[in-house]
């Protein structure tokens, strides 16, 4: 009886350590879990830096972008008219020759050897008539043998012109001042009729060809400026334009336009592919932002707006655990609550504590060192509108004096706390900030 009783304490006992052990277990991993979800939840995220900058009404210049490719006013590839070997090359490459000047010599000295023939024939010819016109007036010479005379001197002269012409076509000469190209043939070559010798271009005015869309046509006059540019953010070159076709292509239903811009550094080259703005009249009070500030997604575009964080949002401090050492400034050397005086005993925990409230007020205001309040981000949708030169037009959702965020934007979220930092200017290249500091 004895050992039963003692086996079922001993059971008793195994058991409730076993309970005590395995409830402490759940209850530590039940507090650790809880612990950690309320640490995280209270958490806040660090501060991003981010530049920003203050929407402001400007100026706008509007205007009509394309794509445009550089030919010269005057340009042609020169080409022989008779057959011949090359005798000479007077020239070398990107050369500027004058109007006239020789480009090419072929061997012309049999045309010379029938030039200075036929002249001896057409002197003997006009001779032949100075005779009969004399032997006419004296009335011993018939009419018949003036006639001709004149005849054959006639033939002489004009085949001794055509024989110049012919030893005129063994030269090349340019048809006007500009820079000429590579040679493309060589001393001794045989060269037909029409084969390319050189390129010859007057690269002091270049014009720009280029289209745009027919509802645009409205918008263009002649006369109109037009800037140009190896890119849409540098276009140092100006010009005007002067021509406007007068049919719209029914295929593309693109319009042609040619502009004339000064070229007097030779920067542009004849073939070139060029950024075309034709600027139109500028307009006042408009908002606009770099290009930058501006995130677009599959379902809007849309900035992020810098503003102070609200008393709400600013995070609460940890509350005292004790009113009572709360309200002293040295807990260590309270005395216990049996020695306080009835008075003071009998004020109540609500007189010893700040209300919520109010402490949150008091966290939101400045320090008094000066510190700045917290700043929050807000995600707002806009709509844009035309862009130039790195800005966009803003025509919905922003108003002025809005501070906006235009540079470091990656992994920003609505409501995240921000730090501005404006040192470095998301409009400019990193070498004009470079050279500015």
């Amino acid at each position: 009886m004895f050992k039963r009783i003692l086996r079922f304490v001993i059971i008793i006992v195994v058991l409730a350590v076993l309970v005590i052990v395995v409830g402490g277990i759940v209850g530590f991993n039940f507090l650790r879990d809880n612990g950690i979800k309320q640490y995280f939840a209270t958490m806040k995220p660090p501060a991003a830096t981010v530049s920003t900058t203050i929407v402001k009404p400007s100026n706008w210049t509007p205007g009509i972008e394309a794509i445009g490719t550089v030919r010269a006013v005057r340009g042609v590839d020169l080409t022989v008219e008779t057959a011949g070997i090359v005798k000479e090359i007077p020239f070398h490459a990107n050369e500027k020759v004058a109007a006239n000047a020789v480009l090419l010599q072929l061997d012309d000295a049999v045309e010379r050897a029938d030039l200075a023939a036929q002249k001896a024939q057409a002197a003997l010819d006009q001779t032949s008539l100075t005779r009969a016109l004399e032997l006419t007036k004296r009335g011993v010479g018939s009419d018949s043998t003036l006639d001709t005379a004149r005849a054959a001197a006639s033939a002489s002269a004009s085949q001794v012109n055509r024989l110049q012409a012919v030893l005129d076509q063994k030269q090349l000469t340019a048809p006007f001042a500009g820079t000429v190209g590579i040679p493309k043939i060589d001393l001794g070559q045989y060269l037909a009729p029409g084969t390319a010798v050189v390129t010859l271009q007057d690269l002091d005015t270049m014009r720009v060809d280029f289209t745009v869309p027919e509802q645009q046509l409205p918008l263009l006059k002649i006369g109109q400026t037009v800037r140009l540019g190896l890119s849409g953010g540098d276009m140092p070159f100006a010009g005007t334009i002067r021509g406007i076709d007068p049919k719209i292509d029914p295929s593309s239903r693109l319009v042609n336009i040619r502009a004339e811009v000064a070229n007097p550094e030779g920067k542009l080259t004849p073939g070139q592919f060029v950024q075309v703005r034709v600027e139109l009249p500028e307009e006042q009070n408009v908002l606009a932002l770099p290009q930058t500030a501006l995130t677009t997604s599959l379902y809007s575009d849309y900035i992020f707006v810098v503003h102070p964080a609200k008393p709400a949002e600013a995070q609460p401090t940890k509350p005292e655990t004790n009113p009572a050492a709360a309200a002293t400034d040295k807990p260590a050397d309270a005395k216990p609550a049996a020695d306080a005086k009835p008075a003071e005993a009998a004020k109540p925990a609500a007189d010893a504590a700040k209300p919520a409230d109010k402490a949150a007020a008091d966290q939101a205001k400045p320090a008094a060192g000066g510190e700045q309040p917290a700043l929050v981000l807000s995600q707002v949708f806009v709509k844009p509108g035309r862009r130039n030169e790195g800005m966009v037009e803003i025509v919905e959702g922003l108003k002025a004096g809005d501070e906006v965020v235009t540079a470091g934007q990656n992994r920003l979220f609505n409501g995240m706390s921000v730090n501005v930092d404006n040192t470095i200017d998301p409009t400019k290249s990193a070498n004009k900030q470079a050279d500015q500091q």
